[in-house]
């Protein structure tokens, strides 16, 4: 679809971190953006007889255009655990209560777990989000027939799956389409052998691909990996050579002096999950320390099992405010450098160099913010507002790959929410 946006507020981002909104249109065509600016200059488009015939044009009504918000860390398809088993530590939680359902999760459950999960993305701003569950291809195929953008890594373990699956759904998953991509991974050093990680390097290796895994969310991962090698899970994958292309971790809480060091070396994304880390008790991430030591950061909200739900904008939130109660110092980790994190760096770190921000040329992954609304008044500072007073009632619009999945509270992404209500209802109560 050509789709032509006028009377906007339009938050580019189009330098790193250097914050500027302009008044203006904005235009998309096919899957693409092909121009942004006040309007007097679209001769650079529209050149000689050339006319773009538009399929919608939207006034926009002074509201803001921007990046969709990338979540760098979920388990789409846990949306039918989310209540079912809270107000317990993590490995109680995880081997008690997860685990054992999980384990009755068939490839149709995961398609429409998944579904449910898109539309909450979709209300929340979320326009790609990075994903480590089973069945990666039915996870894959839910995404392509939503119209939505999924990149999945592995979570590989001793409990299921082998290296030469990953490879398997590596090489698939990659090769569905454009709005389906794979990057290697496993669930943890914690449930996986020294074997199954010395597969997952050398496949990194083959393909030259980075490497994404939980890494010290608590200190008791950390503990018992250094009681078992010596060394923390950041010291023991990089001796494993799984960093030679790049990666990260997942929530990054406990971190040693090593750790930051190697992350700073190999160019490692640490993703930051504040809820779900405070509803596990596991600890508040070391935000500061990860920008003073100029390394790169983006944000997840985790899985709808253990959030219990998938809004930007409480992860956002809590990632600034949380780090100014660990540092004691209301003045760090300010709202422009949440942003970034949220938008530009997440969608990095997930190999979509073509989302991260909006310009002439880029995908066309953007979100209208509802600026009518009370919460965003005054304007002060709309950025600001997003990040310590904004909500998923600000997002009016969300569109991905150039076209609008969902508009005002409703969805276009050829299912009828009712069924898919009924369908992930139905995974749980069969349950035992």
């Amino acid at each position: 679809m050509n789709i032509r946006f006028y009377n906007a507020k339009i938050l580019t981002m189009e330098e790193e971190k250097q914050y500027r909104i302009i008044n203006g249109e904005l235009w998309v065509k096919g899957n693409t953006i092909c121009y942004i600016g006040d309007g007097s200059d679209v001769d650079s488009v529209c050149r000689g007889d050339e006319v773009i015939l538009w399929d919608r044009e939207i006034d926009v009504e002074g509201n803001l255009l921007m990046p969709g918000f990338k979540n760098a860390h979920t388990h789409t398809a846990m949306t039918f655990l989310r209540s079912y088993a809270d107000d317990l530590p993590l490995q109680s939680w995880l081997t008690e209560q997860v685990f054992p359902r999980e384990a009755q999760l068939v490839e149709d459950d995961i398609y429409w777990l998944d579904i449910l999960g898109i539309m909450e993305y979709l209300t929340s701003g979320i326009t790609s989000n990075f994903d480590m569950y089973f069945f990666p291809p039915k996870n894959a195929q839910a995404s392509i027939d939503c119209g939505f953008r999924t990149v999945q890594t592995s979570g590989l373990n001793n409990f299921g799956g082998s290296v030469q699956e990953l490879e398997e759904n590596y090489l698939k998953v990659n090769d569905m389409g454009e709005l389906a991509s794979f990057i290697i991974g496993f669930h943890a050093e914690y449930t996986t052998s020294r074997e199954l990680m010395e597969g997952v390097a050398a496949l990194a290796q083959k393909y030259h691909s980075p490497v994404f895994l939980h890494n010290a969310e608590t200190a008791l991962e950390v503990k018992e990996c250094k009681d078992r090698w010596g060394m923390t899970p950041t010291q023991l994958t990089d001796e494993l050579g799984m960093y030679a292309y790049g990666g990260g971790g997942y929530h990054c809480v406990h971190m040693e002096e090593k750790d930051f060091e190697i992350f700073r070396k190999r160019g490692l994304t640490a993703v930051t999950n504040p809820a779900s880390n405070l509803k596990l008790a596991s600890g508040i991430a070391p935000i500061k320390r990860f920008l003073d030591e100029g390394i790169a950061l983006a944000i997840g909200t985790d899985g709808p099992a253990s959030n219990n739900c998938l809004d930007m904008f409480r992860e956002m939130f809590l990632t600034t405010a949380l780090a100014k109660v660990r540092e004691n110092d209301a003045a760090c980790v300010p709202a422009e450098e949440v942003l970034y994190m949220a938008t530009t760096v997440g969608a990095r770190c997930m190999g979509l160099a073509d989302c991260d921000r909006l310009a002439v040329g880029k995908k066309a992954d953007l979100i209208m913010i509802d600026l009518c609304q009370p919460n965003m008044q005054p304007e002060n500072n709309i950025l600001k507002n997003i990040i310590y007073s904004g909500s998923k009632q600000n997002v009016a619009m969300t569109m991905v790959n150039g076209k609008i999945l969902y508009e005002r509270g409703t969805f276009d992404i050829s299912f009828d929410p009712k069924e898919v209500y009924a369908k992930a209802n139905a995974v749980i109560r069969r349950m035992k």
